[in-house]
């Protein structure tokens, strides 16, 4: 199956960057494979199966150049950008008072700064190509609604990212840009290892949480692409059925 819309994902080295690269091919796309490190795009290309479909360009999102050079290749060798999937991320955390600058420095610059740089890039390319428009669909967080302990950084940036999910929303209608927000929690993944070993809770404790499939976050992004531009999903929350994040906690 084949549809030749062009799609890049960031952080699709590994998790759910990587998840959704392979879906995204799988459902017909061609998808720029966009990360830090070549080897893990290189290896996440090879178990797609298809690797004429995807193309790996190593990719510091928090450089506007690098950012610049990822929109430049992808649009020379895809011809168009239909999709962005903002995924890059970093979570740097620990006792509020002992945080340094250099630590809170870092994580806005990939998970705010990155995803505004890639943002911007994908909507200039999705403003100037023929037939116009396209969608943006940024990966918040279950901390883009409440916080885990000791993680003010990375919060502070997934609350950032629903400003920002809502701004490009607006400003992107004239160019019939759609941006929409998946929110998602406890996909078993490397960076979400450790919630199956107990994590930190907000009265104090340390509890097992439950993880889900990174698949069924991968299924909710194809879906929220697949959609026509005239339709948009603003807002999806997919979590692992019992973590605690419903209710009191």
């Amino acid at each position: 199956m084949t549809n030749d819309q062009v799609a890049v994902v960031t952080g699709a080295g590994t998790g759910i960057g990587k998840a959704v690269a392979t879906a995204l091919v799988a459902a017909g796309w061609r998808v720029a494979f966009a990360g830090r490190r070549p080897e893990p795009l290189a290896a996440a290309i090879a178990s797609t199966g298809a690797p004429g479909r995807a193309l790996a360009v190593p990719t510091d999102v928090a450089q506007a150049a690098s950012v610049d050079a990822l929109f430049a290749r992808v649009v020379a060798s895809f011809g168009r950008v239909d999709l962005l999937f903002n995924n890059a991320g970093v979570s740097i955390g620990g006792p509020f008072e002992d945080l340094t600058l250099a630590q809170w420095q870092e994580v806005v610059d990939v998970n705010l700064t990155g995803s505004f740089l890639c943002a911007q890039a994908a909507f200039r390319a999705m403003k100037a190509q023929s037939p116009r428009g396209g969608r943006i669909i940024n990966n918040g967080s279950i901390s883009a609604h409440a916080p885990r302990p000791n993680s003010a950084p990375y919060t502070a940036t997934k609350h950032a990212i629903t400003g920002l999910t809502k701004s490009l929303s607006l400003d992107g209608r004239k160019y019939d840009i759609a941006c929409g927000q998946i929110d998602i929690g406890n996909a078993a993944t490397e960076m979400a290892a450790k919630m199956a070993k107990g994590v930190p809770q907000a009265n104090g404790t340390i509890a097992v949480e439950p993880l889900m499939d990174v698949a069924h976050v991968a299924s909710a992004v194809v879906y929220m692409a697949s959609l026509p531009l005239a339709a948009n999903v603003q807002f999806m929350t997919v979590m692992a059925r019992d973590m605690p994040f419903v209710g009191r906690g």
